[in-house]
């Protein structure tokens, strides 16, 4: 089947019909132009993303190491600013 390039609601729209379990997956693969393959790669790529959310309880998975980072970078944004506001008083830009 021709590679085609398909979003990640359209993936996701595809995953849920053959869920649905209506039709079934090898007329739906037929329809989107998709192989039988690629449609159980991205339903299993599906349920495991649920389930990641759901062992997280859909927090944020940003590690400590990641916010001290943010926070950092944040501060130096901040820092940047000002010295840019000083700058540009200083050169009458503003």
């Amino acid at each position: 089947m021709p590679k085609t390039s398909k979003s990640a609601e359209e993936k996701t729209a595809i995953v849920l019909e053959g869920l649905k379990g209506e039709i079934p997956v090898t007329e739906i693969c037929r329809k989107h132009g998709i192989s039988q393959t690629m449609y159980y790669k991205w339903r299993d790529k599906f349920f495991e993303g649920g389930k990641k959310s759901l062992i997280s309880n859909g927090g944020n998975n940003t590690s400590k190491a990641d916010k001290a980072r943010i926070e950092e970078l944040e501060r130096v944004i901040g820092k940047q600013a000002v010295e840019i506001q000083i700058l540009k008083k200083s050169l009458n830009l503003l």
